[in-house]
């Protein structure tokens, strides 16, 4: 297979993207949204091949796997990125020169954006589909832990794309084995734009790696602050959300930072965490307030490393503070930037930990599952950023668009 001629295909086919009406973006997208469901046993069955080969103990078993309430789910993110507005085309600034220059600040597409990721067959989808919204073809290379899944979804939407006409290299699936990822990494003129999806590993081995531009999608290490004011109620329901709605996710909770003047409400706060059988990580002094409270095979006492540690799974760490300049002094040295959250009733503290906290996201009094471009109201997204340049946090439409100057003139030429 010729790497090169795939990558110069796929920039082919990008080159009109940005020209097609919004109306046959959006009946592209809802024919997609439609095959997914039509297509459930077929994606499900080709899914159950990779599940089979992966051990369910695994963490990155419960991102692999699809079902039908999952693809139900994907079909109605490709529905909201459709019935969103397109950001192309927009004027993002106008003016005129002195000399007479009308100048306008336009936004286009990227062009080709690339994806590595590893066991999220569901990300195939999401990125075919913001990327056509906003006028970008998309190369997509995924893991060999998801080969059949991605395979199949692909040929799903080469199908859609079949049936409106349009090039099937707009979404290319590379195969899955590491001279693909290593094309890939040096695609220098053809590919725009690199995002990694998955562990720090891959993550850091692209960026390390790559001779094209990078958006890093960094690993959730996701702390949460119990404040001295904090409401236990608030506290009990947040900190169980954020730890056991979904744990193989990147905005799962990691570390429970606690204030030592409410280690006596610890155990409560723990109570539910108990009934899901989540394994806790405990420094001395919440070690001291949970025994003889929670499970003793849960609990256990904390290392060094469990500060710091992206678990992926039905395990936690807790931290005794004594304040939230304590709490603020942890969360710089392990956090990854990704989302952090303070439980308070002081407006005080909430407006420090908000102001103070460098991450792509920061919350008060709320969990940090919400940290998704569906429930920011972006469709879906493309990943969650936690650098600084181009976009940061969810990257929904508007972050795989760029733009470009035009200028119009009346026969101006500049003076020597």
């Amino acid at each position: 297979m010729d790497l090169q001629q795939i990558f110069k295909n796929t920039q082919i086919a990008s080159r009109g993207l940005g020209l097609l009406a919004p109306e046959k973006v959006n009946a592209v997208l809802q024919d997609l949204a439609d095959a997914a469901v039509a297509q459930t046993a077929f994606l499900l069955a080709e899914n159950e091949k990779d599940l089979a080969r992966m051990d369910p103990a695994d963490p990155k078993y419960d991102r692999l796997k699809l079902t039908a309430g999952r693809l139900a789910d994907i079909a109605q993110d490709i529905r909201n990125v459709a019935n969103l507005t397109s950001p192309l085309g927009k004027i993002l600034l106008e003016k005129e020169l002195p000399n007479g220059l009308q100048l306008s600040k336009v936004s286009v597409p990227l062009g080709v954006v690339g994806i590595i990721y590893e066991a999220r067959p569901n990300v195939t989808f999401d990125v075919f589909a913001l990327c056509f919204k906003t006028g970008n073809a998309c190369i997509l290379k995924g893991g060999s832990d998801a080969a059949s899944s991605n395979a199949a979804i692909i040929s799903v939407i080469h199908g859609v794309l079949a049936q409106h006409n349009l090039d099937a290299n707009i979404a290319t699936l590379l195969p899955p084995d590491r001279q693909a990822t290593e094309a890939l990494l040096q695609a220098i003129g053809y590919v725009d734009v690199l995002i990694p999806r998955g562990s720090q590993t891959l993550i850091d081995f692209v960026r390390q790696n790559a001779k094209i531009p990078v958006i890093e999608t960094g690993a959730g290490i996701v702390h949460t602050y119990f404040d001295e004011t904090a409401d236990l109620a608030k506290g009990q329901a947040i900190v169980t959300n954020a730890k056991t709605r979904r744990v193989s996710v990147c905005n799962a909770l990691d570390c429970l930072l606690v204030h030592q003047n409410r280690l006596v409400d610890l155990p409560k706060l723990a109570a539910p965490l108990a009934e899901k059988e989540v394994e806790i990580f405990a420094d001395a002094a919440a070690f001291a307030a949970l025994q003889g409270t929670y499970p003793k095979e849960l609990l256990k006492p904390a290392q060094e490393e469990h500060f710091g540690t992206e678990f992926l799974s039905m395990k936690m760490a807790i931290k005794t503070v004594e304040s939230l300049a304590a709490a603020l002094e942890h969360i710089a040295n392990y956090s990854s930037k990704h989302s952090e959250a303070i439980i308070s009733e002081n407006a005080e503290n909430i407006q420090r930990f908000l102001n103070s906290v460098d991450a792509a996201a920061v919350y008060a009094n709320a969990s940090t599952a919400f940290t998704d471009g569906a429930q920011f109201g972006l469709g879906a997204e493309i990943g969650i950023s936690t650098q600084k340049l181009h976009a940061r946090g969810p990257m929904g439409l508007e972050e795989l668009t760029s733009y470009k100057w035009v200028v119009q003139g009346n026969g101006q030429v500049r003076p020597a």
